[in-house]
C-alpha cells in the first residue's frame, strides 16, 4: 500500500488535518514553485520568452493524464464555474427538456443552469438527496421518470461535495446517451482519487480545479470539452484562441479564425508564471502514485474512521455509496455545538457541510491522524456535558 507522504509537506506532527476536501495543503515542491515563481514575477526582464507555452503544456499533458483525455481536449481555465459557463455558452439545452441536478449539489455545478431555465425554455430538476445515500440509484431514477419530459442535460457531481456520496458515473453516462441527453461532470472530489476516463465516460464536459485533491493553489482548473463541441464559441474572446494574432508581427489580426481544438476556450490571462507551475506538480505527483493506490490508503483510513465511530451516535453512508475518500457523520439530534471549532482547537480540523461533519484524509494522513481524531471526538463529542 502507498505509504504516508507527511514527510513531503509542511505539517507539524501536532495536526491532525481531514480536510483536504476544503483545501489541501501544497506540497513542498509545489511551494518552492510559487516562491520562485513571484521571484521571476519580480524581475520579468529574465524571463525565457518560450517559457510561457511551455508551462501551458505541461499543465495541458499533467491534467489530462489524470482522466485519460487527449491534451488537445483539454482548456486550461480558473474554476469549475468558468467551466460550466463555457459549457452553458457552447450547448443548446432543447426548450422543454429537463436539466437533472443534484439537491444541495456544489453552486458551480447548479446556479449557470437555474440562471438560465426560464429564459432558454427548460425545466430544472433536482434530484433529491437519497435517504440511503445511494445517489446513483436516485439519478438513474430521475432519467427514468415515467411521463417526464425529455433530459436534455444532467450536471452533476460524480462526487457530492456535502455527504461524499458517489455517482457511477458510467451508469449514469450509458442512461442519458440512451435518451439523447448531454452530460457534464463536476469531478472536483473524483480526479486524482477515483480513475476517471474521458475516452470510455465520453461526456460532454469535465471540469475539475487543482486546489483540493490534486494539492495545488487556488485559481487553476482544467475543463475537458468532446471534439464534437469544439466548433463552439468561448467564454472569452483571447488572440491565443485563434489561429494568428501576435502582437510581434505585421499585420496584428493575420488570422482571426478560431484554433481548431481545445486550446481555444483557455481563460483570458492564462499566464500565470507564479501557480501554474505549482498546478503541474501537485497534478504530476498524484499522477506518479496513481489513483488505485491514492484510493486504496485513503479508503482504509475512512474505512479505520468509520469501524471506530460507529459506537458514537453518528450516522454514517454505508461504503457501498459513498466515496472512499470521504466520510459524512450524520447527527441524529443535530452537531453538537461548536464541536467544529473545539475539535480544531485541540490542533484536529475537519469541516461542517449542511449540518453533517465531513472528514476528509489526503495521502499525507497516517494512523496517527486516526488514533488523534477518534480520541479527541470521543473526548468533545460525547463527554458527559453534551447529555
Amino acid at each position: 500500500m502507498l505509504p504516508s507522504q507527511r514527510a513531503l509537506f509542511d505539517i507539524p506532527r501536532e495536526i491532525c488535518y481531514f480536510n483536504a476536501a476544503s483545501w489541501s495543503p501544497l506540497p513542498i515542491a509545489a511551494q518552492e514553485a510559487g516562491r520562485v515563481g513571484v521571484a521571476r514575477k519580480g524581475r520579468p526582464w529574465t524571463i525565457d520568452p518560450g517559457l510561457a507555452s511551455r508551462q501551458y503544456e505541461r499543465a495541458r499533458r499533467a491534467s489530462a493524464r489524470l482522466i485519460n483525455a487527449d491534451p488537445d481536449d483539454v482548456a486550461l481555465i480558473s474554476s469549475v464555474s468558468y467551466g460550466v459557463a463555457t459549457a452553458a455558452k457552447v450547448l443548446t439545452v432543447p426548450a422543454g427538456s429537463r436539466v437533472l441536478l443534484l439537491e444541495n449539489d456544489h453552486s458551480s455545478a447548479v446556479l449557470e443552469w437555474t440562471t438560465r431555465a426560464s429564459t432558454q425554455g427548460f425545466a430544472v430538476e433536482v434530484v433529491p438527496q437519497p435517504g440511503d445515500g445511494d445517489w446513483t440509484a436516485a439519478v438513474l431514477t430521475a432519467i427514468e421518470r415515467p411521463g417526464a419530459p425529455p433530459v436534455g442535460l444532467a450536471s452533476i457531481s460524480s462526487v457530492h461535495w456535502s455527504d461524499g456520496g458517489a455517482v457511477d458515473m458510467d451508469r449514469v453516462a450509458s442512461a442519458l446517451r440512451a435518451h439523447g441527453a448531454a452530460l457534464l461532470v463536476d469531478a472536483t472530489h473524483a480526479v486524482g482519487v477515483i480513475k476517471l476516463d474521458v475516452r470510455t465516460l465520453d461526456p460532454d464536459f469535465l471540469v475539475f480545479p487543482t486546489y483540493k485533491w490534486l494539492l495545488g493553489p487556488y485559481g487553476r482548473a482544467f475543463l475537458y470539452v468532446a471534439k464534437r463541441h469544439q466548433n463552439g464559441v468561448p467564454l472569452e474572446q483571447t488572440s491565443y484562441g485563434r489561429r494568428a494574432i501576435a502582437a510581434d508581427q505585421k499585420p496584428y489580426f493575420r488570422d482571426v479564425s478560431f484554433v481548431s481544438d481545445g486550446r481555444r476556450f483557455d481563460m483570458g490571462e492564462r499566464d500565470h508564471f507564479i501557480s501554474l507551475e505549482m498546478a503541474s506538480i501537485g497534478m504530476e505527483m498524484m499522477a506518479q502514485w496513481g489513483a488505485d493506490a491514492v484510493k486504496a490508503r485513503l479508503g482504509m483510513l475512512t474505512e479505520q474512521l468509520a469501524g471506530a465511530l460507529r459506537d458514537f451516535g453518528v450516522m454514517i453512508p454505508d461504503a457501498a455509496v459513498r466515496a472512499p475518500h470521504i466520510l459524512s457523520l450524520r447527527f441524529p439530534s443535530g452537531m453538537p455545538e461548536r464541536l467544529i471549532e473545539q475539535l480544531a482547537a485541540e490542533n484536529v480540523h475537519v469541516a461542517p457541510r449542511i449540518g453533517r461533519m465531513r472528514i476528509s484524509p489526503h495521502v499525507y494522513n497516517d494512523e496517527e491522524d486516526v488514533d488523534r481524531f477518534v480520541t479527541t471526538f470521543r473526548q468533545l463529542a460525547c463527554s458527559p456535558s453534551r447529555g
